[in-house]
Protein backbone atom coordinates (compact mmCIF):
# COMPACT_ATOMS: atom_id res chain seq x y z
CA UNK A 1 0.00 0.00 0.00
CA UNK A 2 1.15 3.83 -0.58
CA UNK A 3 0.75 6.25 2.39
CA UNK A 4 -1.47 7.91 -0.23
CA UNK A 5 -4.17 5.18 0.02
CA UNK A 6 -4.30 5.62 3.23
CA UNK A 7 -5.77 8.26 6.26
CA UNK A 8 -2.66 8.31 8.31
CA UNK A 9 -4.21 9.34 11.99
CA UNK A 10 -1.09 11.12 14.00
CA UNK A 11 -2.05 10.73 17.76
CA UNK A 12 0.10 12.35 19.94
CA UNK A 13 0.74 11.89 23.42
CA UNK A 14 0.53 14.35 27.09
CA UNK A 15 0.73 17.62 25.96
CA UNK A 16 0.92 17.37 22.73
CA UNK A 17 3.58 17.21 20.01
CA UNK A 18 5.36 20.63 19.25
CA UNK A 19 5.71 21.91 15.77
CA UNK A 20 9.24 20.70 15.64
CA UNK A 21 8.33 17.13 16.91
CA UNK A 22 8.61 14.67 14.04
CA UNK A 23 4.74 13.78 14.18
CA UNK A 24 3.89 17.10 13.18
CA UNK A 25 6.65 17.40 10.66
CA UNK A 26 5.12 14.02 9.57
CA UNK A 27 1.63 15.70 9.21
CA UNK A 28 2.36 18.45 7.25
CA UNK A 29 4.75 16.76 4.88
CA UNK A 30 2.07 13.60 3.99
CA UNK A 31 -0.65 14.51 2.34
CA UNK A 32 -3.21 12.21 4.05
CA UNK A 33 -2.26 12.90 7.54
CA UNK A 34 -4.06 13.91 9.99
CA UNK A 35 -3.87 14.76 14.07
CA UNK A 36 -6.37 13.58 16.34
CA UNK A 37 -7.43 16.77 18.31
CA UNK A 38 -7.90 16.44 22.04
CA UNK A 39 -9.54 18.87 23.82
CA UNK A 40 -7.13 19.31 26.56
CA UNK A 41 -3.32 18.14 26.33
CA UNK A 42 -2.17 18.30 29.35
CA UNK A 43 -5.08 17.07 31.39
CA UNK A 44 -6.09 13.31 29.51
CA UNK A 45 -8.81 11.86 30.48
CA UNK A 46 -9.07 8.39 29.06
CA UNK A 47 -12.50 8.35 28.01
CA UNK A 48 -12.40 11.69 25.94
CA UNK A 49 -9.10 10.60 24.36
CA UNK A 50 -10.22 7.30 23.23
CA UNK A 51 -13.45 8.39 21.90
CA UNK A 52 -11.50 10.81 19.81
CA UNK A 53 -9.25 8.28 18.53
CA UNK A 54 -12.66 5.74 17.49
CA UNK A 55 -14.21 8.87 16.17
CA UNK A 56 -11.31 9.73 13.66
CA UNK A 57 -11.02 5.97 12.67
CA UNK A 58 -15.09 5.61 12.51
CA UNK A 59 -14.89 8.91 10.29
CA UNK A 60 -12.47 7.37 8.05
CA UNK A 61 -13.28 6.63 4.50
CA UNK A 62 -9.86 4.70 3.55
CA UNK A 63 -7.94 2.31 5.00
CA UNK A 64 -5.99 3.80 8.40
CA UNK A 65 -2.76 3.74 9.58
CA UNK A 66 -2.32 4.64 12.84
CA UNK A 67 1.01 6.73 13.97
CA UNK A 68 1.11 6.96 17.79
CA UNK A 69 4.07 8.34 19.98
CA UNK A 70 3.98 7.95 23.82
CA UNK A 71 0.36 8.29 25.52
CA UNK A 72 -0.84 8.41 22.11
CA UNK A 73 0.52 4.69 22.20
CA UNK A 74 -1.64 3.91 24.78
CA UNK A 75 -4.82 5.78 23.41
CA UNK A 76 -5.03 4.00 20.32
CA UNK A 77 -4.70 0.17 21.82
CA UNK A 78 -7.65 1.43 24.53
CA UNK A 79 -9.86 2.80 21.23
CA UNK A 80 -9.22 -0.35 19.14
CA UNK A 81 -12.81 -1.80 20.78
CA UNK A 82 -14.26 1.11 19.34
CA UNK A 83 -12.93 1.00 15.52
CA UNK A 84 -15.57 0.46 13.20
CA UNK A 85 -13.40 0.65 9.98
CA UNK A 86 -10.63 -1.08 8.88
CA UNK A 87 -7.45 0.04 10.52
CA UNK A 88 -4.58 -1.48 7.78
CA UNK A 89 -2.02 -0.83 10.36
CA UNK A 90 -0.26 0.74 13.79
CA UNK A 91 2.96 2.43 13.82
CA UNK A 92 3.72 2.83 17.65
CA UNK A 93 6.39 4.22 19.33
CA UNK A 94 7.85 5.23 22.50
CA UNK A 95 4.59 3.25 24.52
CA UNK A 96 5.14 4.70 28.44
CA UNK A 97 4.92 2.11 31.09
CA UNK A 98 1.35 3.25 32.10
CA UNK A 99 0.90 0.38 34.70
CA UNK A 100 4.34 1.91 36.50
CA UNK A 101 3.31 3.51 40.18
CA UNK A 102 6.04 5.38 39.38
CA UNK A 103 5.04 7.55 36.13
CA UNK A 104 4.46 11.16 36.25
CA UNK A 105 2.47 13.03 36.09
CA UNK A 106 0.46 9.91 37.85
CA UNK A 107 -2.83 10.54 36.41
CA UNK A 108 -0.69 8.43 32.66
CA UNK A 109 -1.87 5.26 35.02
CA UNK A 110 -5.51 5.95 34.12
CA UNK A 111 -4.40 4.47 30.69
CA UNK A 112 -3.45 1.67 32.27
CA UNK A 113 -2.41 -1.35 32.13
CA UNK A 114 -2.35 -2.12 28.70
CA UNK A 115 -4.46 -4.68 26.56
CA UNK A 116 -2.52 -7.86 26.03
CA UNK A 117 -4.35 -9.32 23.52
CA UNK A 118 -2.85 -9.61 20.08
CA UNK A 119 -4.02 -6.70 17.86
CA UNK A 120 -6.25 -6.98 14.69
CA UNK A 121 -4.14 -5.06 12.53
CA UNK A 122 -0.16 -5.08 11.20
CA UNK A 123 1.66 -3.33 14.17
CA UNK A 124 5.38 -2.10 14.78
CA UNK A 125 6.78 -0.52 18.28
CA UNK A 126 9.41 1.72 17.99
CA UNK A 127 11.27 1.14 21.25
CA UNK A 128 14.41 2.97 22.89
CA UNK A 129 16.64 1.26 25.62
CA UNK A 130 16.90 4.27 27.37
CA UNK A 131 13.31 5.63 27.69
CA UNK A 132 12.38 7.19 31.21
CA UNK A 133 8.63 6.37 30.46
CA UNK A 134 9.40 2.75 30.16
CA UNK A 135 12.00 0.33 30.25
CA UNK A 136 13.09 -1.70 26.98
CA UNK A 137 11.92 -5.08 28.90
CA UNK A 138 8.59 -4.18 29.46
CA UNK A 139 8.22 -2.53 26.26
CA UNK A 140 9.17 -5.76 24.50
CA UNK A 141 6.77 -7.56 26.89
CA UNK A 142 4.17 -5.38 25.94
CA UNK A 143 4.58 -5.96 22.15
CA UNK A 144 4.78 -9.41 22.40
CA UNK A 145 1.25 -9.59 23.24
CA UNK A 146 0.16 -7.27 20.84
CA UNK A 147 1.85 -9.77 18.40
CA UNK A 148 3.64 -6.10 16.94
CA UNK A 149 7.23 -6.26 15.37
CA UNK A 150 9.55 -4.79 17.98
CA UNK A 151 12.18 -2.14 16.41
CA UNK A 152 15.25 -1.69 18.88
CA UNK A 153 16.31 2.46 18.91
CA UNK A 154 18.90 2.14 20.75
CA UNK A 155 19.75 4.54 23.50
CA UNK A 156 17.25 7.00 21.96
CA UNK A 157 15.53 8.44 24.99
CA UNK A 158 11.48 9.25 24.92
CA UNK A 159 12.11 9.78 21.00
CA UNK A 160 10.80 12.54 21.07
CA UNK A 161 12.15 16.43 20.17
CA UNK A 162 14.01 16.98 22.94
CA UNK A 163 16.04 13.63 22.39
CA UNK A 164 17.13 15.08 18.99
CA UNK A 165 14.14 12.99 17.33
CA UNK A 166 13.03 16.72 15.45
CA UNK A 167 12.82 15.40 11.94
CA UNK A 168 13.91 11.35 12.37
CA UNK A 169 14.34 10.51 8.93
CA UNK A 170 15.28 7.13 10.46
CA UNK A 171 11.42 6.89 11.44
CA UNK A 172 10.18 8.50 8.40
CA UNK A 173 11.84 5.29 6.31
CA UNK A 174 11.18 2.73 8.89
CA UNK A 175 6.87 3.90 8.41
CA UNK A 176 7.60 3.84 4.61
CA UNK A 177 8.51 0.06 4.50
CA UNK A 178 6.23 -0.54 7.07
CA UNK A 179 3.27 0.74 5.25
CA UNK A 180 4.18 -0.55 1.67
CA UNK A 181 3.47 -3.86 3.40
CA UNK A 182 0.20 -3.20 4.51
CA UNK A 183 -2.83 -4.26 2.88
CA UNK A 184 -5.28 -1.95 1.72
CA UNK A 185 -7.86 -4.42 1.98
CA UNK A 186 -9.25 -5.57 5.48
CA UNK A 187 -8.54 -9.23 5.81
CA UNK A 188 -11.76 -11.35 6.93
CA UNK A 189 -11.42 -11.89 10.35
CA UNK A 190 -10.33 -8.23 10.46
CA UNK A 191 -13.77 -6.76 9.25
CA UNK A 192 -15.23 -5.60 12.24
CA UNK A 193 -19.50 -5.55 11.92
CA UNK A 194 -21.64 -2.56 13.14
Amino acid sequence: MRASQADILIVPGYQGSGPDHWQSRWERRLSTARRVEQAEWSKPVRDDWTKAVADEVNASTRPVVLVAHSLGVATAILAVPMFRRHVAGAFLVAPPDVANPDIRPKHLMTFGPYPTDPLPFPSIVIASRDDPYSSYEKTEETAAGWGSLLVDAGNSGHLNRESGHGPWPEGLLTFGKFVSRLSPDPMPEWTVRS
